[in-house]
Formats: C-alpha cells, structure tokens, sequence
C-alpha cells in the first residue's frame, strides 16, 4: 500500500479548501474600506471523484461535482463608496472556516493514529 488512504486524501483536500476560505476571507477583509471592492466568497467544499457518493438508483440525486472557486458576491448592499464587505459576515465566515480546518485536521491526525496503531506503532 503506497497510496493514501482516501479518507485520509479527503480530510487533507478538507484543510487546503478551509485554509482557502481564511485566505478569502481576510483579503475581504483587507479591503473592506477600498472604493468599489466587491466581497468574493470561496464555493462550498465538494467531494473528489475518487470519494465520491454512488447512486443506487438513477432517480436518487447525484453527489456533488470536485472544485471550488472564489466568485464575487452579489445581491449584497453596499457602502456609498460601493464597496460590498460587511465585516460582522466576514468575521463569522472566518470562525466557520477555522472551525472547519480544525475538524479536517482531527480526522486527518486521527485516521494517522489508527494506521500507526494497526502497525502496532504508537
């Protein structure tokens, strides 16, 4: 076996797309006084092809499809000077993300330990 593991592929995809998001959210956050900025937002994490769900029935919704994107915000109100960022938003999206690297990394630390523990190293 010299392939990781898929769960283990899966919670590390999990931490690099948590990561993103922090970084999307801080340079909204950089920017949250710049004339005309629009606030952009990463997309919602998806599964790989290779954990994706299978359908057992072709009437059963599909899983979701692998990527993710950072796309400008719309619909959002805006300052006088245009500029779209709410920072209460982008606080929440920060914690949300942080919340969300820490439980990939707990999956990811935890599936290590019981591969060491199969091994019998500990």
């Amino acid at each position: 076996m010299t392939e990781m593991p898929a769960l283990l592929r899966l919670a590390g995809a999990a931490a690099a797309h948590a990561a993103r998001e922090a970084s999307v959210v801080a340079g909204n956050v950089a920017n949250a006084d710049t004339p005309g900025y629009k606030a952009r937002a990463l997309t919602p994490f998806t599964l790989d092809a290779d954990f994706a769900l299978r359908r057992s029935d072709p009437r059963h919704l599909a899983g979701l499809t692998p990527g993710s994107q950072v796309q400008v915000q719309r619909d959002l109100a805006s300052d006088p000077n245009g500029n779209t960022v709410d920072l209460e938003d982008q606080i929440l999206r920060g914690i949300e993300a942080a919340r969300a690297h820490n439980r990939a990394v707990t999956v990811y630390r935890n599936n290590i330990e019981l591969l060491r523990a199969a091994l019998g190293r500990r």
